[in-house]
């Protein structure tokens, strides 16, 4: 079965995750520093925003990919992983900045926002499933394969 939305949600995830990547790359050559950050806070911000994108979007990536099997591709799924992405680039852009700011900030409260909508979305998908009918597989050999 394909999910489309959560297709493509990774995808999007997957060059994210490579921007910021490169991003640590030009300042590792830039201050040759191969291992850390070298005391460079530019360097430790970079190396953070990269990490703290690695934590949330497994779990954010998994909660799209289950919603989507059990309810189709929704509108509303295109939106919070659109969202996701967006806050995604928008944290790591507020994280070059030295002082508290609105891109840092939102990124990481629409992240929050994103992963708690999902997670009780998926609670309550699993609350309502012993009421559903549950979905009859019929495997016939003698079928002809598509």
């Amino acid at each position: 079965m394909l999910l489309p939305v959560t297709l493509v949600i990774a995808a999007a995830c997957a060059v994210v995750n490579i921007w910021l990547a490169m991003r640590l790359v030009r300042g590792r050559l830039k201050g040759k520093v191969m291992v850390g950050d070298g005391g460079d806070q530019a360097m430790q911000a970079g190396m953070r925003a990269h990490a703290n994108f690695i934590e949330y979007t497994p779990i954010v990536l998994i909660l799209l990919a289950l919603i989507e099997l059990a309810r189709g591709p929704l509108v509303a799924l295109w939106i919070i992983g659109a969202l996701y992405v967006l806050a995604r680039i928008a944290h790591p852009l507020g994280m070059t900045r030295g002082a508290p700011n609105p891109l840092r900030a939102g990124g990481a409260v629409v992240t929050w926002i994103v992963t708690l909508v999902l997670a009780g979305w998926a609670l309550a998908i699993a609350i309502d499933a012993p009421r559903s009918t549950p979905a009859t597989i019929t495997l016939d050999a003698t079928a002809p394969r598509a």
